[in-house]
């Protein structure tokens, strides 16, 4: 069956019941679609009576990219009036969240679609506001209005076999940029944000806890943390039962510091003054810090090499190196 030009537009252009009145390739090599809403009776939010279409006014908003190129969809909205003179609201703009939801600049799949570049890929708002040729409010604005709908949504917090709490400086705010820190709880097997609570205190996240199902709490098996005393009495006292894991970089961190902190008593102990540039615990104080496979061969030989015979070594290869010359 033979399709004519305009209908074939239409279903490329994907919106059901509305007409195409113009596609323009502009200058810039913007394309420019013009749409309008198909006839039909329209009931009045207030009252339910049908409504009767006093102009069209002209709403811009941002699709979706074609062929790379960016488009600008343009939708010819009715103003509606309220025929029932009882009614509080005299006049309505026509909605339609296929095409668009209210007070956005982006149309409905092209907010979807950011929302799934920010949430679920980890991208900037920026990146995505420059894919789609929008501004960065437009794309942040439909990030937080469909975001907040799926984060509402009590279906996202599933079965939780093992749960992690951390801290993030969130923002330095004010005249003497005072650090707001937060705490993150998140799904640690799936790699799952569950929520994000204010401070670092345990009253935050101990109520977050306790307003979740006995059910849910109990089947969680593992609880991983910083080694922060604060958050461990959150654990002791919500998920007893939990077992209690800390996370590999605070455990290095933390073995990293008592070593430095050792090296520094010996240093003391030894030679009766602070770390200087020619004492060899000082000259060794990264190395002992190193991380294994960052290690390349004279590194681990000088690892295993008391100080004393290392700098034995040198005086040896500096004579020699004298005398040849």
């Amino acid at each position: 069956m033979a399709i004519d030009p305009t209908t074939m537009c239409e279903i490329l252009l994907g919106l059901g019941g509305v007409n195409l009145l113009e596609v323009v390739e502009c200058q810039d090599d913007t394309i420019k679609v013009t749409i309008e809403t198909r006839e039909g009776r329209v009931p009045c939010p207030g009252c339910g009576s049908y409504a009767a279409s006093k102009e069209r006014r002209p709403a811009r908003l941002t699709d979706l990219t074609c062929f790379g190129r960016k488009v600008i969809l343009i939708w010819n909205k009715r103003r509606l009036k309220c025929l029932e003179p009882t009614c509080d609201i005299s006049t309505f703009t026509e909605a339609n969240p296929q095409i668009a939801g209210s007070n956005l600049r982006l149309t409905t799949r092209a907010a979807k679609w950011s929302v799934e570049q920010v949430g679920r890929l980890g991208r900037s708002v920026y990146e995505v506001s420059g894919d789609i040729g929008a501004s960065w409010h437009a794309v942040n604005d439909a990030v937080i209005r469909l975001g907040r709908i799926l984060v509402d949504d009590p279906g996202r917090i599933r079965e939780v076999k093992a749960i992690g709490l951390d801290e993030t400086l969130m923002m330095r705010r004010g005249k003497f940029k005072k650090q707001i820190y937060s705490t993150q709880i998140v799904d640690v097997e799936r790699g799952q944000l569950l929520d994000i609570v204010p401070g670092r205190k345990a009253d935050k996240p101990k109520r977050w806890l306790e307003e979740r199902p006995d059910e849910w709490l109990h089947d969680i098996g593992y609880a991983t943390l910083d080694l922060s005393g604060v958050y461990k009495s959150v654990y002791d006292e919500v998920i007893g039962h939990a077992v209690q894991i800390a996370d590999p970089f605070h455990v290095v961190k933390t073995a990293n510091s008592k070593l430095d902190e050792c090296r520094r008593r010996v240093q003391n102990e030894t030679l009766l003054h602070r770390g200087r540039k020619g004492d060899p615990l000082y000259r060794s104080r990264r190395l002992l810090s190193m991380a294994h496979e960052r290690m390349d061969e004279d590194s681990a030989e000088a690892l295993r090499t008391p100080c004393n015979r290392r700098s034995q070594r040198r005086r040896d290869d500096r004579l020699a190196r004298q005398r040849s010359s």
